[in-house]
């Protein structure tokens, strides 16, 4: 019993550890969240910063932490362009504050606590 004890208690101390060394947007964030990309009339191609990766409709998964530029071409249609910026998450930021110095620190560096500005991208050509 004295064994199990020490053992549970090795556990708790280092998943206490392990939670305090990372931040909330670090361990809960979404950080490829899902972004459904259409376009009227569908069959447009589209490209995202240059590079084709499908036809609409189309899922991406795409790093919050990053700006796009997303391109719609169809024969006969005029380009669009949208452009998908992000965010830092207000949210992110005030638990890492409460939680402490080192969580801030880890989601700033890690760039865990940005969202995008849309998960919903709709051209009409």
């Amino acid at each position: 019993m004295n064994r199990l004890f020490k053992v549970a208690a090795a556990v708790l101390v280092c998943a206490a550890f392990a939670g305090l060394a990372a931040g909330c947007a670090t361990l809960f964030a979404n950080k490829t969240p899902d972004v459904q990309i259409n376009s009227d009339p569908d069959g447009a191609q589209v490209y995202v910063n240059g590079d084709r990766v499908g036809t609409t409709p189309v899922k991406l998964q795409l790093a919050a932490n990053k700006t796009y530029t997303i391109e719609f071409r169809k024969d006969g249609f005029q380009t669009r362009t949208y452009h998908l910026s992000n965010h830092v998450g207000g949210v992110w930021i005030v638990l890492d504050i409460l939680t402490g110095f080192w969580p801030v620190v880890i989601d700033a560096l890690t760039g865990a606590w940005y969202e995008l500005d849309s998960t919903d991208v709709h051209a009409a050509l």
